[in-house]
């Protein structure tokens, strides 16, 4: 490799990764110090109060593998714990309403947090740096303040009422710190341009930079502290849930598009159904359809729709369900989805009656030809905030089906299915691709765009990560404000629910790396603030 890149949706985190490149730092590295600052400057998109999953490849020493840090349910939990609350589900599939919002606001709505350990163990096993040199930048965006930046927000101000959910900007409101961080005193919210600090977080941040470890957060103090707080609130997580938590690793599953090998994200992660998607699609000449026409979104749609039924009936934790892998990775498989696509056939999402999601991503390669893709969130931000701590814990609970015997129901210490797919697509044995993209149901159909864009239809990575995207992941067409409205005319004389969003990029937000002749290029989303820093 020539060069290294580091790309992500956060200007400020980019810079922190880059600087660690500049400084001899590999691809870990570099993603662990964005990782940090990324929980500063976007709290409600991840944090250390949150999970993810993160792709490594270290041809060095002959890692590849996933480090997988997801929040838990609880040891509290039951199956039916919450069957009598439940109105319905979000259109996307993504959770479910509940009375009283009871599992998306506040306490209840935490699982207990997996990002902190899953950064020390990532750190451990495959980095390089100083625990305190990579927790350094963020601890300073979190006491000298950052500028708010468009796309906060735009999320913070969002309504999100009509689907039932309970909208961020009460979730800013819901904790004294959250009322004092976001808000000025006479309670309106902080605006673009204005600087944001959170000196409680910082505090935190050094307390566990300090520390040389994680073992404060789950074993120590802050344990003390979460707990303590946990129990004065009514909320699940107790003393033994954090002393209990642990990582685990998992090899990649892969799949092949066009003769590429692509590896992605085991379950609960969302490679699978992105993997899937791709297999359906190889079967039809998508280079022959004009990118965004009506055969080409109609195509994407069907093939989504398929997607989406086999994730939300298979789709969980591999240790409490058994999910058949192999079969919905299978050739075959696709092969018939795509027959009954070519056939006419429409496909049913079935949803109860009754977007965007909260999570961020990072792309790094480096010089030595490591690749890393992470994807970490907080789900959903909860709204909670323990005073003196600073950061927000996630909102992961509301995504657990409340009716027992299903793939996702609620059981004590049950990962839920996540839909983060950090993805490296193989040329051979060189990666090619390094992608992946915050944005929940509707990122796995968004990476394998990304993807299609790249493969098929010959566009680099800048122009694949903003070309016009489509999502189906219920019985609507989503599509952006940029796909004609002749192709959406067409769809709808052929009976097809399309929705135009008003946004001219939507739906998740992918950010990527494409690597050729040695040389790499990154691209960030213009959906977002992000940007790409290459490193010689």
């Amino acid at each position: 490799m020539r060069n290294g890149t580091i790309v992500a949706p956060q200007p400020e985190a980019v810079e922190a990764g880059a600087e660690v490149l500049e400084r001899g730092g590999n691809a870990i590295d570099a993603a662990l110090a964005c990782a940090f600052v990324q929980g500063v400057v976007d709290p409600q998109m991840s944090g250390i109060g949150g999970f993810g999953s993160m792709q490594v490849y270290m041809p060095g020493r002959g890692i590849h593998e996933v480090l997988e840090f997801y929040a838990l349910a609880p040891s509290a939990c039951t199956p039916d714990m919450w069957l009598d609350k439940l109105k319905g589900q979000s259109r996307d599939g993504f959770g479910f309403i509940l009375e009283d919002n009871l599992s998306e606001i506040g306490y209840l709505a935490c699982c207990t947090p997996g990002s902190l350990k899953g950064y020390e163990t990532a750190l451990r096993d495959y980095g390089s740096w100083d625990w305190a040199d990579l927790i350094a930048p963020a601890i300073r965006y979190a006491e000298d303040g950052f500028k708010i930046r468009p796309h906060m927000h735009w999320y913070w101000t969002k309504d999100q009422s009509g689907d039932g959910q309970v909208n961020t900007m009460d979730k800013l409101r819901f904790s004294d710190t959250g009322r004092r961080v976001y808000f000025h005193e006479d309670g309106r919210l902080r605006g673009v341009g204005e600087i944001l600090r959170n000196p409680d977080l910082g505090r935190t941040l050094r307390r566990v930079a300090q520390s040389g470890s994680s073992d404060i957060f789950y074993h120590g103090e802050i344990a003390e502290q979460i707990a303590a707080d946990f129990a004065a609130h009514g909320g699940l997580i107790a003393r033994d849930d954090l002393a209990r938590y642990g990582v685990t690793k998992a090899a990649p599953i892969w799949g092949s598009y066009r003769g590429l090998r692509v590896a992605s994200s085991p379950p609960p992660g969302s490679g699978l159904p992105m993997i899937e998607l791709l297999h359906i699609l190889e079967n039809f000449d998508l280079t022959s359809m004009r990118h965004g026409s009506a055969d080409y979104v109609r195509t994407l749609f069907e093939a989504m729709k398929h997607m989406t039924i086999d994730k939300d009936a298979h789709m969980g934790d591999p240790a409490y369900v058994d999910v058949p892998v192999e079969r919905l990775l299978s050739k075959d498989h696709a092969a018939v989805l795509a027959g009954r696509i070519s056939r006419g056939e429409r496909a049913n999402v079935e949803r109860l009656d009754l977007s965007q999601r909260d999570t961020t991503h990072i792309s790094v390669v480096d010089r030595q030809g490591n690749a890393v893709a992470l994807t970490h969130s907080l789900g959903s931000p909860s709204g909670a905030i323990t005073d003196g701590l600073g950061f927000m814990y996630n909102g992961l609970m509301g995504r657990f089906d409340p009716r027992p015997g299903r793939a996702a129901s609620i059981a004590p210490r049950k990962r839920r299915a996540s839909s983060a797919a950090p993805t490296i697509v193989f040329d051979g044995e060189t990666p090619a691709i390094v992608i992946g993209a915050p944005g929940g149901s509707y990122i796995a159909p968004t990476v394998a765009q990304g993807i299609v864009n790249m493969i098929d239809f010959g566009m680099g990575i800048h122009e694949a990560v903003a070309a016009p995207r489509l999502v189906g992941v219920s019985n609507s067409i989503d599509i952006c404000n940029r796909i004609r409205r002749s192709v959406a005319n067409t769809l709808r004389a052929e009976g097809y629910e399309v929705l135009r969003s008003p946004q001219t990029y939507a739906f998740a937000a992918l950010h990527g790396i494409r690597i050729k002749d040695g040389v790499s290029s990154g691209a960030a989303d213009p959906q977002r603030d992000g940007m790409a820093i290459s490193v010689d």
